[in-house]
């Protein structure tokens, strides 16, 4: 069976990537199922641009079409920040806890009448001989002063992002598959790259 490569370390985004993916007729594989463990410095300043860098890395790098990701939270109130330095907003790549503790204190300072806020992501197919693809999507929503308890590992975020149409915050486990249709940012963006991945990897020779 021909193999797609879901090529991020972030096991949030595996399993969300994995769960929109699961009825493509290709084996999905992680980036430890094909014993990888190298990185990739997103040194980028676009979405795009470090979404294709790790996918064309990651596609050389096993032999095989991989998909990659990029995006970010961007709060208007901030001019657009942290974008392309969501992960590395404290000049470092921070951990969930460190991110939404700093997110808690910025939150408390948005004015209330501009508290609006977008996910934003850029996801890139790419194959091993150098061609890359890339489709966006994003979901608007406030940032809520307090986060919500519940976590998911590896979107901090998420605690603070409220969807204020479904009166939801933004969790998959809240979610129904018809507004996770609706309003998932990745999953808008996959449904665009769908095609191109299908008809590509039908004609590609994995030897």
């Amino acid at each position: 069976m021909k193999k797609l490569l879901i090529a991020t370390k972030n096991k949030g985004k595996i399993k969300e990537l994995t769960n929109i993916l699961y009825n493509l007729p290709f084996m999905l594989v992680s980036l430890s199922d094909m014993g990888i463990v190298d990185d990739v410095e997103e040194d980028g300043d676009t979405y795009e641009k470090n979404s294709q860098k790790k996918a064309l890395f990651y596609a050389r790098k096993s032999g095989i079409p991989a998909i990659a990701d990029d995006g970010g939270l961007e709060i208007d109130a901030l001019d657009g920040m942290p974008g392309v330095k969501s992960r590395r907003w404290l000049g470092y790549e921070a951990s969930d806890e460190e991110l939404i503790n700093h997110l808690r204190k910025i939150s408390k300072d948005l004015p209330d009448d501009n508290r609006k806020a977008f996910f934003k992501t850029v996801i890139s197919f790419a194959l091993p001989n150098g061609k890359v693809w890339s489709t966006d999507g994003e979901v608007e929503g406030v940032i809520t002063k307090e986060p919500m308890m519940d976590r998911v590992e590896g979107y901090p975020y998420r605690s603070f992002f409220y969807l204020l149409e479904l009166e939801k915050y933004y969790y998959e486990n809240q979610l129904s598959i018809n507004e996770q249709k609706k309003y998932n940012h990745r999953r808008k963006a996959l449904y665009k790259l769908k095609p191109i991945i299908i008809k590509e990897l039908s004609f590609y020779n994995y030897d």
